[in-house]
This record gives structure tokens, C-alpha cells and sequence, in this order.
């Protein structure tokens, strides 16, 4: 068992926040030199840095040693299962690749299309295409600069088509069980991925659905031209993958596993078996591929499969776009975020050994005042490390710990608070231009963070709809026996 925090009378404030002041400085100062790319580590070793200097305020206080590496172990001990749903999640994409699922939701996705429904339908798709992948990144990166590309073709401002794209994929960045920040937040605030998904939906779906009609009143105003060219993209999928409603049985099995409360690991392994299974009857050609032969025997089509869950696996559609979209990384791909969750555990263990997350969360109960002080103070935290740290990572990371205690003393289950740095921190962060989500939006798309900021309707709609339900007391779990 993990020792009580440490409920050191002496340290001030001052000396609880330092550590939190610290490590947004660094997290900043890491982000501005390495971009895109400060989670594939070094953002890793910033929160060590900051665990570290926690400690040195907990050894001022006489903290010892032993009680800090204790509460760390007992941080590290409750993300075990967010770990391996992590990992699952990653063989789960790889799976579904090969076995044509992702490609077919694509496809029938862009059969969506036409020019008088420009823009809902852009974001249908894009919300489609993001759900199936978890990425808004690759989503914007094929098929969003598709549509953007399209939509100025038949005379739609790129604006608004770059407002309907990122609507779409950031929807399914924040709700697909495959999107690393669904499961991001879960870990941070102490629940699990399928409860966080299904509680989230009742924020999100009301802001999906302010933003479905906001688009739809916009197109109205919209005279488009000619007609929407996806026969490329499609060709290109067909040629590759066995396009069949079939595959959909998978994840029409593993939704009503969730809808019935299946534990997330027997979901999820029920889930990458099937799609292993259906790769071999309707994609035989991929597997091959993935397991780099030309002709498919039992030790071929093993080795194929195990390649696309568990490293990265790449089909080849002679589209240079197609290509990136269909990639996985598989469960290694899954690495950098595992790596990220065990180093912010170590710094929220050292912060919870020394007393500093009482002290924090004595200040933000005394200042939030009420259930939706809290709330608030949650989304405006989320906010200003989006600003600062200009990470959707640490946006989530940094907020979840501090806020982890204050929740739990209200009396409100964790799935309040990992709803609410999802409403916040994951769906803000592509709406600041120096944060490296705005950045490469906005590089990606060719549009400026500005300039399609006004038509991101649900990226800045999810935060004040996690606060109206705050507000209102609608669907506020409790802690059982509160």
C-alpha cells in the first residue's frame, strides 16, 4: 500500500507551486526548440526534471526519500491498465488497417461528398476518417488538404472548408478509442477508456451537433461550382483494399461490447483478433505486403499480421497521400505516450509525497468556491498551458494531476475531469498558432490558425458546453457514497 501524502503544515503555497512554475517554464522553453517532436522524449525528461524539483523542496521540508520513490510507485501502479489499453490500442489500428476497416470507413466517407453539402459533408468525413484513425493529424494531412483543395476548386472560401476539416478530425481525436489523448486523459484523471468515451459523448454530441448545423447554415449562403473530384482517391483505395460493408461487423461487435460494459482490454483484444481474422479472408494481398513476400503461406500471413500490430506497417496505394492516412505504428507506435504517462506519474508522485497537491488543491477548492468554480478553473488551466507549453500533451498532463485531488474532494467521479481536459485541452490546442497543433494545422492545410479560428466551431464550442453542463448540474457524476 502507498503511503499518506504528506500533510506538511510548513510548506507555503509558494512552495507547492514552484515545482508547477517550473515545470511549464521548461515544458515551454523544450517545446519552442524541439516543435512536433518534443514528445518523442525530451518532453519526457522535462517532467522528471520537474519531479526533481519537487523533490528538492520535499528534501527543505525533510521529506525523505523513501516516502517520494513510495507515492511514485503507487502513481505508476494505478495506470497499469491505461498502459496496457494503450498498447492494445496501438495492435488495434495496425489490425483494422490491414484488414481494410479503416480504408472502407474512408471510402464509403468520401462517398459522402457533394458539392451542394459542402461543408457538413466535409466534416461528416473528416469526423469519419479521424474516429477510424485517432489522428486529426494524418486526417488534416490527406484528407482534409484534399477537401480544402476541392472546396476552393468549387469556389468555397479555404477558410471555412479548414474550419469544417478541423471540426472533423479534432471530433475523433477526441472521442476514438484509438487517439492517443482519449487515452491520455482517462490515465491522468483516473478512469478508464471506455467510461471516459461514453461520458464524454454528452458533452460532445451536443457541440457536434451546434456545429453540423452551423456549417449547414453556412453552406446555405454558398453558391459552389462544378463538381467534387474524389474519383482519384477512390480509385486508389478500390485498387488496394477489398471495399466491403462487411468489414463493419468488427467494429459494430466491439461498439456493443462497449454499449454492454465489457471490460476495455477483452474489448479491445476481441476487436484486433477479428481484425487480424478478416484480414486474411478479405485483404490477403495486404497481409502479404506487411510481411514483405508476394505470395501468402501460414508463416507469411503470421508474420504479416504480427507486423501490423505491433510496429509500423505502411500499404502502398501508388497515392502519395493514401499512403501517409494508411499507415500504423502499431503498438510500438504507442510508446512515446506510455513513456509520457510514466513520467508524469512520477512527477504527480512527488508532488502528492511533499504535500504540494494538497496545498494546490486546498487554494483551488478555497478559490473555485463551487462545483463550477471548479470546473472552470479546469478549463482555464487546460487553456493557459495550451498558451504556454504549447502542447495538447502537457494541456492534459499538467491540469490532470493538479486537479486530480480537488475533483475526488468534491465528491466527483474522475470522468468529470477527464471530460473536461478533453473539452478543453485536446480541442483548444489547434486554435493557438505558436501551439505545435496551430502550427501544423495551419502549415498543413495552408490556411492561417486565424484565419480559420472564426469556422473551428467545435473546437471553441466543447469547452463552454463542459462548462454549461457544469453550470446547469447536468449528468455531474459523484464519487459513490457522496
Amino acid at each position: 500500500m502507498t503511503a499518506a501524502p504528506h500533510r506538511n503544515k510548513e510548506l507555503s503555497i509558494y512552495g507547492a507551486l514552484f515545482p508547477v512554475a517550473a515545470i511549464v517554464g521548461m515544458l515551454a522553453f523544450n517545446v519552442s526548440v524541439y516543435g512536433d517532436n518534443a514528445v518523442g522524449g525530451s518532453n519526457q525528461f522535462i517532467l522528471l526534471l520537474g519531479g526533481a524539483a519537487a523533490a528538492l523542496v520535499g528534501f527543505y521540508n525533510k521529506v525523505s526519500y523513501d516516502s517520494m520513490l513510495s507515492h511514485v510507485s503507487g502513481n505508476l501502479k494505478s495506470t497499469t491498465g491505461a498502459i496496457l489499453i494503450l498498447l492494445m490500442v496501438g495492435a488495434l489500428s495496425g489490425a483494422w488497417l490491414v484488414s481494410g476497416i479503416i480504408p472502407s470507413m474512408i471510402y464509403y466517407g468520401l462517398k459522402l461528398l457533394n458539392p451542394s453539402i459542402f461543408l457538413p459533408a466535409t466534416l461528416l468525413i473528416c469526423s469519419v476518417v479521424s474516429l477510424a484513425t485517432g489522428s486529426s493529424w494524418s486526417t488534416a494531412a490527406t484528407v482534409g488538404i484534399a477537401l480544402v483543395g476541392i472546396g476552393k476548386a468549387i469556389g468555397i472560401p479555404e477558410a471555412m472548408a479548414a474550419g469544417a476539416v478541423i471540426s472533423g478530425a479534432y471530433f475523433g481525436d477526441k472521442l476514438s478509442p484509438m487517439s492517443d489523448t482519449t487515452n491520455l486523459a482517462p490515465a491522468m484523471a483516473g478512469t478508464d477508456l471506455f467510461t471516459h468515451i461514453r461520458y464524454m459523448t454528452i458533452t460532445t454530441v451536443p457541440s457536434y451537433t451546434i456545429t453540423l448545423l452551423a456549417f449547414i447554415i453556412l453552406g446555405f449562403t454558398l453558391h459552389p461550382q462544378g463538381s467534387a473530384d474524389t474519383g482519384v482517391i477512390l480509385s486508389a483505395i478500390e485498387n488496394s483494399f477489398r471495399v466491403t460493408p462487411w468489414l463493419f461487423a468488427v467494429p459494430a461487435l466491439v461498439i456493443l461490447m462497449i454499449v454492454k460494459k465489457t471490460q476495455p482490454l477483452i474489448a479491445l483484444m476481441i476487436g484486433t483478433l477479428l481484425g487480424g481474422a478478416f484480414a486474411l479472408i478479405f485483404q490477403p494481398q495486404v497481409v502479404a505486403q506487411a510481411a514483405g513476400v508476394e505470395k501468402l503461406d501460414f508463416l507469411s500471413a503470421y508474420k504479416g499480421i504480427m507486423n501490423a500490430i505491433t510496429v509500423k506497417t505502411s500499404v502502398s496505394t501508388g497515392n502519395a497521400g493514401l499512403n501517409e492516412l494508411f499507415s500504423s505504428k502499431g503498438m510500438k507506435g504507442m510508446l512515446d505516450t506510455v513513456w509520457l504517462v510514466i513520467c508524469a506519474m512520477v512527477f504527480g508522485g512527488v508532488m502528492e509525497a511533499i504535500g504540494a497537491l494538497h496545498r494546490i488543491s486546498s487554494a483551488l477548492l478555497k478559490m473555485a468556491g463551487s462545483v463550477f468554480g471548479l470546473f472552470a478553473s479546469t478549463a482555464a488551466s487546460c487553456v493557459a498551458v495550451n498558451l504556454t507549453a504549447s502542447d495538447q500533451y502537457l494541456a492534459i498532463v499538467v491540469p490532470g494531476r493538479m486537479f486530480a485531488g480537488p475533483f475526488k474532494d468534491k465528491g466527483l467521479a474522475p470522468e468529470n475531469l477527464s471530460r473536461t481536459l478533453e473539452d478543453s485541452g485536446t480541442v483548444t490546442s489547434v486554435l493557438v498558432p505558436w501551439n505545435t497543433c496551430g502550427a501544423y494545422q495551419s502549415g498543413v492545410l495552408g490556411v492561417g490558425t486565424l484565419d480559420y479560428l472564426p469556422y473551428a466551431v467545435f473546437n471553441y464550442v466543447s469547452p463552454f458546453m463542459t462548462l454549461a453542463f457544469a453550470a446547469f448540474n447536468i449528468k455531474i457524476r459523484k464519487l459513490a457514497g457522496k
